[in-house]
């Protein structure tokens, strides 16, 4: 088994330790790339009068870091492990979700967000995101708004040239921590080499990018039902 890592530059490095350590061939290429995005002055003003505050994603919680030095008194919820450690190094405690459902489907289920009514709820993301929360939470009674931080984009590759590094690398297991990821590589692989992407193993983080896998053609998905390290490696049998 080799190993192909996709994140973005800087998130690949606690999965490029944990493979070296227990000797599994592995390569890095990042096929998304993050930066920042200046929202309106409108949103931010949401951000600081809000009652609850949810962060996505650790982009989500770096880039409002830099925009905002005060974050105001609030209740904070990260979506996953990753996302409430970056809180908790900027002295923030929040609730997340559960540990075998880091996901948005998983924060829904915490007892604090089942009644809603009238609370005032902000959403810290990249440009974009899934709507899915914020239509549960508005189901359920909240004032929504949304502060977007960061943008993703697909970086500029050479997808001929790219598959043809990860072959003579033999590659057959990848590593997609987000259907934008997913997009791209299958964006990037040229058509002629589609069947040998197809056969390649492929972890994702959720039961969406799972179905959005499988529509594209996979036949061996693995659902790691979140994105960090722990859950990845168990995913691929380590």
């Amino acid at each position: 088994m080799t190993v192909l890592l996709t994140r973005p530059q800087g998130r690949n490095q606690s999965m490029v330790e944990a493979l070296t350590s227990k000797g599994v061939p592995h390569f890095t290429t990042p096929l998304l790339t993050v930066e920042p995005y200046l929202d309106s002055a409108k949103a931010l003003s949401a951000f600081k009068q809000a009652e609850l505050i949810i962060f996505i994603s650790t982009n989500a919680v770096t880039y409002a870091a830099q925009l905002c030095e005060d974050f105001p008194q609030a209740r904070y919820f990260a979506v996953g492990g990753a996302t409430y450690d970056a809180l908790a190094a900027l002295g923030i405690e929040a609730e997340q979700a559960p540990s075998d459902n880091q996901q948005t489907e998983g924060l829904l289920t915490l007892p604090t967000l089942q009644r809603l009514t009238d609370s005032k709820i902000c959403i810290v993301r990249g440009v974009g995101g899934r709507e899915t929360l914020a239509e549960q939470l508005s189901a359920r009674g909240a004032q929504l708004s949304y502060w977007q931080v960061y943008q993703r984009q697909c970086p500029k590759l050479d997808g001929a040239k790219l598959v043809k590094d990860w072959q003579h690398h033999q590659v057959d297991t990848i590593v997609v921590t987000s259907g934008e990821i997913l997009a791209n590589l299958i964006n990037l692989v040229p058509k002629e080499q589609f069947a040998w992407l197809q056969a390649c193993h492929i972890i994702v983080p959720s039961i969406r990018v799972y179905q959005q896998a499988q529509a594209a053609g996979f036949s061996q998905v693995t659902n790691a039902k979140a994105a960090n390290k722990d859950a990845v490696l168990g995913a691929l049998g380590l």
